[in-house]
């Protein structure tokens, strides 16, 4: 598993979400941990609100794995706070950011989260909030590193007015066919274009690249929005062509080659697995290896529906 740059310090391409293990076994929360580890994979992402209630599959994983204190210090364990869906608005507040970490430390069975994202933004931030809470978690040992989901340059501009830690990760919604925040840079200037409408706050991906922010891709195999999956759709017919072509050209499954789309992309991002089933991660982590060539990417980028001018 090729590693990319993390903070001061690097991570797999490929990271494992823990989204949709709340109705799993022990055994099968094991078993998905065990093929993950075995791909190379030992950075695992959460959220607070995972599992349909507050800290659910934070518990899952803790209570079906049992980490003894080395095993927890071999793996990176990332979650996120600032969603309150009982309520259908966000909270960056100091006292909800504070809150939220505690559970998220409780139900994880740990005394520390490696990485803590803010998750959606909130519209209703304080910087100076978020950075009282940041400034006590980092001196309290139970933080050791900072980042958001989902935000704007000019989102994370604002929080750097007050916060001092280094933001290192901005989680965002990417794949073939789900690519705005690199497609609307090819098709700039192109009145009329859908394509061509910013919809990111203006070069999210060029930002992160200057600022050293390591783009997490989430839903790497959604087709939109939450609306079902490219790989064997017949929406996308063009695009499974090419991807089985490259799938069988390199001796990998079609999954891998839709991670080695983002993996190829040169601001080294990361890949956020959220399949459950365990062949499946080893299949898409294979991808990580897989270095496609300029013209692969761009064939597969086109044949997603993209405009290259």
């Amino acid at each position: 598993m090729k590693t990319v740059p993390f903070g001061e310090a690097s991570a797999p391409a490929v990271i494992a979400g823990m989204m949709r293990i709340p109705d799993k076994t022990d055994a099968e929360v094991r078993e998905l941990y065990e093929t993950a580890r075995g791909a190379g994979i030992d950075f695992f992402d959460h959220a607070d609100i995972y599992g349909g209630a507050m800290h659910v599959c934070e518990d899952r994983f803790a209570s079906a794995l049992q980490l003894s204190p080395s095993e927890r210090a071999e793996i990176t364990i990332q979650t996120k706070c600032g969603i309150v869906p009982s309520e259908q608005m966000f909270d960056f507040s100091y006292e909800h950011i504070v809150t939220q970490v505690e559970g998220s430390l409780k139900a994880l069975r740990t005394d520390y989260i490696d990485t803590l994202l803010l998750h959606r933004p909130d519209a209703l931030v304080e910087p100076e909030e978020v950075a009282r809470a940041f400034d006590e978690l980092s001196a309290a040992g139970k933080v050791r590193s900072f980042g958001v989901s989902n935000h704007t340059p000019r989102q994370i501009d604002l929080l750097r007015t007050a916060v001092v830690q280094p933001l290192i990760a901005n989680q965002l919604q990417l794949s073939i066919t789900h690519s705005p925040i690199i497609a609307q840079g090819i098709a700039a200037n192109m009145s009329g274009e859908d394509q061509s409408i910013v919809r990111d706050g203006g070069g999210v991906v060029e930002y992160c690249r200057i600022n050293g922010i390591t783009i997490q891709a989430w839903s790497p195999f959604q087709a939109g929005f939450f609306d079902g999956v490219f790989l064997g759709s017949d929406r996308y017919a063009e695009l499974n062509a090419v991807i089985d072509r490259l799938a069988a050209l390199y001796a990998v499954e079609p999954i891998a080659i839709a991670t080695a789309w983002i993996t190829r992309h040169p601001a080294r991002m990361q890949v956020v697995l959220g399949t459950t089933t365990p062949h499946r991660i080893a299949d898409a982590a294979a991808g990580a290896d897989v270095e496609l060539t300029r013209a692969e990417w761009y064939e597969l980028f086109r044949a997603a529906g993209h405009i290259v001018p």
